[in-house]
């Protein structure tokens, strides 16, 4: 059974890691550094579990949150927050010294990477968090958790292209690589809780919750169509 779930898990992760290598037509990535990439999303994990574990003992975030308030700190300083430094930090060790990071929707691919990497172990951890119900949490993952993922590190990807391309962008870029999908993930989250603290509203919330999404989906697919355009003109 076990192996069914991690199949599940997974499943969702590598569609999506594959939708993003078919995307980059001007130079594909090797498929050896994106799968290095991709480990050093997994071992973000950690990283964020050493931000995430001391800002609960600080009193940042409650896991067991039952307010508007509550639920805001937590969705930034239990998840947002720790997850996006953990992958920018990890992104970052991983270009430093990439002799292929050479196009601007190189730094889309390899962001989608790591934070691909991230969601792979957290929904492996989930699903067999949730022995009993794997199937419908592997299904609800599958349509929120990964594409949310895949949407926050074409954002980070995106801005970390810039402040490496783009000279007149650089100082600003590399803060928005940070900052953009912290914002976006904590917002993702806020509004995924709330669905439990006001149940009366729970439809409204799902339908903007769905607005939300598609609107992450439509924004990093204008990104990734940018970044390839300019490769092209400057190939």
């Amino acid at each position: 059974m076990n192996y069914y779930i991690i199949l599940a898990a997974l499943t969702p992760v590598l569609i999506l890691l594959f939708y993003i290598y078919r995307k980059d037509k001007n130079q594909p990535e090797p498929s050896k550094e994106m799968i290095k990439a991709f480990f050093y999303g997994v071992a973000s994990v950690l990283l964020s579990l050493c931000i995430s574990i001391p800002f609960e003992k600080m009193g940042l975030y409650v896991s067991d949150y039952k307010t508007m308030v509550e639920a805001r700190r937590t969705s930034f300083f239990a998840a947002a927050i720790p997850e996006e430094v953990a992958k920018y930090v990890m992104l970052w060790l991983f270009l430093r010294k990439c002799k292929y990071f050479d196009q601007r929707m190189d730094g889309i691919v390899y962001a989608v990477c790591v934070s691909l990497g991230f969601a792979a172990l957290e929904n492996v951890m989930y699903l067999l968090g949730s022995y009993d119900e794997w199937v419908s949490v592997g299904i609800s993952r599958a349509l929120t958790a990964v594409p949310g993922h895949f949407g926050f590190g074409v954002l980070m990807g995106y801005y970390y292209s810039l402040g490496k391309f783009d000279s007149q962008n650089f100082a600003s870029a590399k803060y928005k690589a940070l900052i953009v999908p912290i914002i976006v993930h904590g917002l993702y989250d806020f509004i995924c809780f709330m669905m439990g603290i006001v149940p009366s509203i729970a439809t409204i919330i799902m339908i903007v919750f769905i607005v939300f999404c598609a609107k992450l989906w439509k924004y990093g697919s204008k990104r990734i169509k940018e970044h390839l355009e300019r490769d092209k003109i400057n190939q």
